[in-house]
């Protein structure tokens, strides 16, 4: 799931970590609607300086593979307190809990990636009508 938030994000990503890593086939990026097959997910994101996040997945299983299902948006909640940003992330359907936890953290990938674009013609405005991103 990191690995799909920093691919889609356009971060470079470097984590040290113990544990058994599964291999995962590698999917085609779509950028329009979130979608991991079946799944569709939507994130918006506010760089606002108010941590703050709504998270609901759907997820029905306890488990995918060795990962418990509340961890995944536990984790999200957690970037959320942690970047001090303002998150609502739904998965709007999907059958496969994978794919729904999969299509959540690309969306989220794609929205932060949006957020922190900088717009052409305005390098050097906030984008806060407050005229602060700051408390």
């Amino acid at each position: 799931m990191l690995h799909a938030l920093a691919k889609h994000a356009g971060w470079s990503l470097a984590i040290a970590c113990k544990g058994p890593r599964r291999p995962h086939r590698p999917r085609p990026l779509r950028l329009r609607l979130r979608p991991l097959d079946e799944a569709l997910s939507r994130a918006v994101i506010d760089l606002s300086n108010r941590p703050y996040s709504v998270i609901d997945l759907g997820l029905r299983r306890e488990r995918i593979g060795d990962l418990s299902c509340e961890m995944i948006p536990h984790c999200m909640q957690s970037f959320a307190q942690g970047a001090r940003v303002t998150l609502h992330v739904d998965c709007i359907r999907g059958e496969n809990d994978h794919h729904r936890a999969e299509s959540a953290f690309k969306a989220l990938a794609i929205a932060v990636r949006a957020a922190t674009t900088k717009v052409a013609g305005r390098e050097g405005e906030i984008p806060s009508t407050k005229g602060t991103l700051t408390a």
